[in-house]
Protein backbone atom coordinates (compact mmCIF):
# COMPACT_ATOMS: atom_id res chain seq x y z
CA UNK A 1 0.00 0.00 0.00
CA UNK A 2 1.17 3.51 -0.78
CA UNK A 3 -0.16 5.03 2.44
CA UNK A 4 -1.73 7.89 0.48
CA UNK A 5 -5.37 6.92 1.03
CA UNK A 6 -7.18 9.73 2.85
CA UNK A 7 -4.22 12.08 2.55
CA UNK A 8 -4.42 15.59 1.07
CA UNK A 9 -2.05 16.69 -1.68
CA UNK A 10 -1.32 20.20 -2.96
CA UNK A 11 -0.39 20.41 -6.66
CA UNK A 12 0.53 23.64 -8.43
CA UNK A 13 0.25 24.01 -12.19
CA UNK A 14 -2.58 21.49 -11.94
CA UNK A 15 -4.68 22.62 -14.89
CA UNK A 16 -2.93 20.79 -17.69
CA UNK A 17 0.07 18.73 -18.73
CA UNK A 18 1.90 16.74 -16.08
CA UNK A 19 0.14 18.71 -13.33
CA UNK A 20 -3.20 17.24 -14.35
CA UNK A 21 -1.76 13.74 -14.44
CA UNK A 22 -0.22 14.20 -10.97
CA UNK A 23 -3.71 14.97 -9.66
CA UNK A 24 -5.19 11.94 -11.40
CA UNK A 25 -2.54 9.59 -10.05
CA UNK A 26 -2.90 10.85 -6.49
CA UNK A 27 -6.67 10.38 -6.76
CA UNK A 28 -6.02 6.84 -8.01
CA UNK A 29 -4.09 6.28 -4.78
CA UNK A 30 -7.00 7.53 -2.65
CA UNK A 31 -5.84 11.08 -1.94
CA UNK A 32 -7.82 14.32 -2.12
CA UNK A 33 -6.24 17.19 -4.02
CA UNK A 34 -5.87 20.95 -3.63
CA UNK A 35 -5.21 22.19 -7.16
CA UNK A 36 -3.68 25.56 -7.99
CA UNK A 37 -3.11 27.27 -11.31
CA UNK A 38 -3.22 30.82 -12.67
CA UNK A 39 -6.54 32.44 -13.51
CA UNK A 40 -6.16 31.89 -17.27
CA UNK A 41 -6.26 28.15 -16.61
CA UNK A 42 -9.55 28.18 -14.68
CA UNK A 43 -11.36 26.05 -17.27
CA UNK A 44 -8.48 23.58 -17.32
CA UNK A 45 -8.57 23.39 -13.52
CA UNK A 46 -12.24 22.52 -13.58
CA UNK A 47 -11.52 19.77 -16.10
CA UNK A 48 -8.82 18.37 -13.82
CA UNK A 49 -11.18 18.54 -10.84
CA UNK A 50 -13.75 16.52 -12.75
CA UNK A 51 -11.18 13.78 -13.40
CA UNK A 52 -10.31 13.66 -9.70
CA UNK A 53 -13.97 13.52 -8.68
CA UNK A 54 -14.66 10.76 -11.20
CA UNK A 55 -12.13 8.73 -9.24
CA UNK A 56 -14.18 9.24 -6.07
CA UNK A 57 -11.93 11.83 -4.45
CA UNK A 58 -12.43 15.44 -3.42
CA UNK A 59 -10.93 18.35 -5.35
CA UNK A 60 -10.54 21.95 -4.21
CA UNK A 61 -9.62 24.54 -6.84
CA UNK A 62 -7.60 27.70 -6.28
CA UNK A 63 -6.43 30.32 -8.77
CA UNK A 64 -3.10 31.93 -8.02
CA UNK A 65 0.06 32.94 -9.82
CA UNK A 66 2.80 31.15 -7.88
CA UNK A 67 4.90 34.30 -8.19
CA UNK A 68 2.36 36.02 -5.89
CA UNK A 69 2.98 34.87 -2.31
CA UNK A 70 -0.21 36.39 -0.90
CA UNK A 71 -2.37 34.71 -3.55
CA UNK A 72 -0.70 31.32 -3.09
CA UNK A 73 -1.00 31.53 0.69
CA UNK A 74 -4.68 32.46 0.53
CA UNK A 75 -5.45 29.63 -1.90
CA UNK A 76 -3.56 27.04 0.15
CA UNK A 77 -5.15 28.22 3.40
CA UNK A 78 -8.62 27.97 1.84
CA UNK A 79 -7.94 24.49 0.48
CA UNK A 80 -6.67 23.18 3.80
CA UNK A 81 -9.67 24.68 5.56
CA UNK A 82 -11.95 22.77 3.17
CA UNK A 83 -10.13 19.44 3.34
CA UNK A 84 -8.85 19.58 6.90
CA UNK A 85 -5.18 18.71 6.48
CA UNK A 86 -2.15 18.74 4.18
CA UNK A 87 0.27 15.86 3.75
CA UNK A 88 2.02 16.27 0.39
CA UNK A 89 3.22 19.34 -1.51
CA UNK A 90 4.00 19.01 -5.22
CA UNK A 91 5.62 22.19 -6.55
CA UNK A 92 4.97 21.54 -10.22
CA UNK A 93 4.19 24.93 -11.78
CA UNK A 94 6.84 26.12 -14.20
CA UNK A 95 7.44 27.94 -17.47
CA UNK A 96 9.92 27.65 -20.32
CA UNK A 97 10.11 30.86 -22.34
CA UNK A 98 11.88 31.05 -25.73
CA UNK A 99 15.59 30.53 -25.47
CA UNK A 100 18.56 32.61 -26.58
CA UNK A 101 22.23 32.96 -25.71
CA UNK A 102 22.54 34.11 -22.09
CA UNK A 103 23.60 37.63 -23.06
CA UNK A 104 20.58 38.04 -25.32
CA UNK A 105 17.83 36.88 -22.96
CA UNK A 106 15.60 39.81 -22.09
CA UNK A 107 15.48 41.04 -18.52
CA UNK A 108 11.75 40.40 -18.53
CA UNK A 109 12.12 36.75 -19.62
CA UNK A 110 14.88 36.17 -17.10
CA UNK A 111 12.94 37.66 -14.19
CA UNK A 112 9.63 35.97 -15.02
CA UNK A 113 11.34 32.58 -15.28
CA UNK A 114 13.03 33.00 -11.91
CA UNK A 115 9.81 34.35 -10.36
CA UNK A 116 7.81 31.29 -11.40
CA UNK A 117 10.31 28.43 -11.46
CA UNK A 118 12.29 29.32 -8.32
CA UNK A 119 10.48 31.90 -6.22
CA UNK A 120 7.16 30.23 -7.02
CA UNK A 121 8.47 26.97 -5.57
CA UNK A 122 9.56 28.75 -2.41
CA UNK A 123 6.15 30.43 -2.17
CA UNK A 124 4.45 27.05 -2.51
CA UNK A 125 6.56 25.48 0.22
CA UNK A 126 6.24 28.54 2.45
CA UNK A 127 2.46 28.47 2.16
CA UNK A 128 2.11 24.71 2.52
CA UNK A 129 4.62 23.50 5.09
CA UNK A 130 2.98 25.20 8.12
CA UNK A 131 -0.12 23.07 7.46
CA UNK A 132 1.70 19.72 7.47
CA UNK A 133 0.91 17.90 10.71
CA UNK A 134 3.12 16.32 13.33
CA UNK A 135 3.01 12.94 11.55
CA UNK A 136 5.11 14.45 8.75
CA UNK A 137 4.74 14.42 4.99
CA UNK A 138 6.50 14.89 1.68
CA UNK A 139 7.55 17.76 -0.56
CA UNK A 140 8.26 16.96 -4.22
CA UNK A 141 9.71 19.69 -6.42
CA UNK A 142 9.64 19.29 -10.19
CA UNK A 143 12.99 20.29 -11.63
CA UNK A 144 14.32 19.11 -15.01
CA UNK A 145 17.30 17.45 -16.61
CA UNK A 146 18.32 21.09 -17.00
CA UNK A 147 18.64 21.08 -13.23
CA UNK A 148 21.52 18.60 -13.58
CA UNK A 149 23.30 19.74 -16.76
CA UNK A 150 23.76 22.87 -18.81
CA UNK A 151 22.01 23.39 -22.13
CA UNK A 152 22.90 26.19 -24.54
CA UNK A 153 20.21 28.79 -25.05
CA UNK A 154 18.39 28.11 -21.78
CA UNK A 155 20.36 30.04 -19.15
CA UNK A 156 17.26 31.42 -17.41
CA UNK A 157 15.46 28.07 -17.31
CA UNK A 158 18.58 26.07 -16.44
CA UNK A 159 19.54 28.46 -13.63
CA UNK A 160 16.06 28.21 -12.13
CA UNK A 161 16.02 24.41 -12.30
CA UNK A 162 19.48 24.11 -10.73
CA UNK A 163 18.41 26.51 -8.00
CA UNK A 164 15.45 24.44 -6.86
CA UNK A 165 17.80 21.51 -6.26
CA UNK A 166 19.74 23.64 -3.78
CA UNK A 167 16.46 24.76 -2.23
CA UNK A 168 15.29 21.16 -1.90
CA UNK A 169 18.54 20.02 -0.30
CA UNK A 170 18.32 22.83 2.23
CA UNK A 171 14.67 22.08 2.94
CA UNK A 172 15.50 18.40 3.47
CA UNK A 173 17.91 19.44 6.22
CA UNK A 174 15.48 21.88 7.77
CA UNK A 175 12.37 19.70 7.60
CA UNK A 176 13.87 16.29 8.38
CA UNK A 177 13.38 16.72 12.13
CA UNK A 178 9.67 17.22 11.41
CA UNK A 179 9.58 13.97 9.41
CA UNK A 180 8.95 15.89 6.19
CA UNK A 181 10.90 14.50 3.26
CA UNK A 182 11.99 16.71 0.33
CA UNK A 183 13.08 15.46 -3.09
CA UNK A 184 13.29 16.68 -6.68
CA UNK A 185 12.14 14.97 -9.88
CA UNK A 186 14.02 15.62 -13.11
CA UNK A 187 12.11 14.85 -16.31
CA UNK A 188 13.67 14.96 -19.73
CA UNK A 189 11.44 15.68 -22.70
CA UNK A 190 7.82 14.92 -21.80
CA UNK A 191 4.98 14.40 -24.26
CA UNK A 192 3.11 17.58 -23.35
CA UNK A 193 2.36 20.75 -25.35
CA UNK A 194 5.55 22.29 -23.90
CA UNK A 195 7.50 19.89 -26.15
CA UNK A 196 5.00 18.86 -28.82
CA UNK A 197 4.50 22.16 -30.62
CA UNK A 198 5.67 23.71 -33.92
CA UNK A 199 8.08 26.15 -32.26
CA UNK A 200 9.95 23.30 -30.61
CA UNK A 201 9.99 21.32 -33.84
CA UNK A 202 11.59 24.30 -35.63
CA UNK A 203 14.17 24.71 -32.86
CA UNK A 204 15.10 21.04 -33.05
CA UNK A 205 15.16 20.90 -36.85
CA UNK A 206 16.34 24.31 -38.11
CA UNK A 207 17.44 22.57 -41.32
CA UNK A 208 13.81 22.07 -42.36
CA UNK A 209 11.31 24.72 -43.47
CA UNK A 210 8.28 23.04 -41.91
CA UNK A 211 9.41 20.24 -39.57
CA UNK A 212 6.87 17.75 -38.27
CA UNK A 213 6.57 16.01 -34.93
CA UNK A 214 8.22 12.96 -36.48
CA UNK A 215 11.18 15.09 -37.60
CA UNK A 216 11.63 16.43 -34.08
CA UNK A 217 11.18 12.99 -32.57
CA UNK A 218 14.20 11.74 -34.53
CA UNK A 219 16.40 14.34 -32.85
CA UNK A 220 15.02 13.67 -29.39
CA UNK A 221 15.33 9.90 -29.77
CA UNK A 222 18.98 10.25 -30.74
CA UNK A 223 19.64 12.05 -27.46
CA UNK A 224 18.36 9.22 -25.26
CA UNK A 225 19.72 5.82 -24.27
CA UNK A 226 16.29 4.23 -24.64
CA UNK A 227 14.79 4.29 -28.16
CA UNK A 228 12.02 6.80 -27.41
CA UNK A 229 11.80 10.56 -28.05
CA UNK A 230 10.10 11.43 -24.77
CA UNK A 231 8.51 10.04 -21.64
CA UNK A 232 4.78 10.23 -20.99
CA UNK A 233 3.32 12.50 -18.28
CA UNK A 234 2.23 9.44 -16.29
CA UNK A 235 5.87 8.31 -16.05
CA UNK A 236 6.71 11.55 -14.26
CA UNK A 237 3.57 11.33 -12.13
CA UNK A 238 4.44 7.78 -11.07
CA UNK A 239 7.81 9.02 -9.82
CA UNK A 240 6.13 11.83 -7.90
CA UNK A 241 3.59 9.47 -6.31
CA UNK A 242 6.40 7.10 -5.32
CA UNK A 243 8.35 9.86 -3.57
CA UNK A 244 5.20 11.01 -1.78
CA UNK A 245 4.28 7.50 -0.66
CA UNK A 246 5.29 5.25 2.21
CA UNK A 247 7.36 3.24 -0.27
CA UNK A 248 9.86 6.14 -0.15
CA UNK A 249 9.61 6.77 3.58
CA UNK A 250 13.39 7.01 4.08
CA UNK A 251 14.23 8.84 0.87
CA UNK A 252 14.97 12.55 1.24
CA UNK A 253 17.35 15.07 -0.27
CA UNK A 254 17.62 13.10 -3.51
CA UNK A 255 17.14 13.71 -7.23
CA UNK A 256 15.03 11.20 -9.18
CA UNK A 257 15.66 11.37 -12.92
CA UNK A 258 12.97 10.31 -15.43
CA UNK A 259 14.61 10.97 -18.79
CA UNK A 260 14.99 7.74 -20.84
CA UNK A 261 18.75 7.99 -20.27
CA UNK A 262 19.25 11.53 -21.61
CA UNK A 263 21.63 12.67 -18.89
CA UNK A 264 23.68 9.44 -19.00
CA UNK A 265 24.27 9.23 -22.73
CA UNK A 266 27.92 9.85 -23.54
CA UNK A 267 27.84 9.96 -27.34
Amino acid sequence: MSGLSGKVVLVTGAGRGTGRVHCERFADEGADVIMLDHSDAADDLRATALRVEQRGRRAVLGTADVADLAAVTAAVDAGVERLGRLDVIVANAGIHSPGAPAWQITAQDWQRTIDVNLTGVWHTVRAGVPHVGSEGGSVVIISSTNGLRGTAGTAHYTASKHAVVGLARTLANELGPRNIRVNTVHPGAVATPMVRNPATYRRLRPDLDDPTEADAAEVLTARNLLPVPWVEPVDVANAVVFLASDHARYITGTQLVVDAGLTQKTT
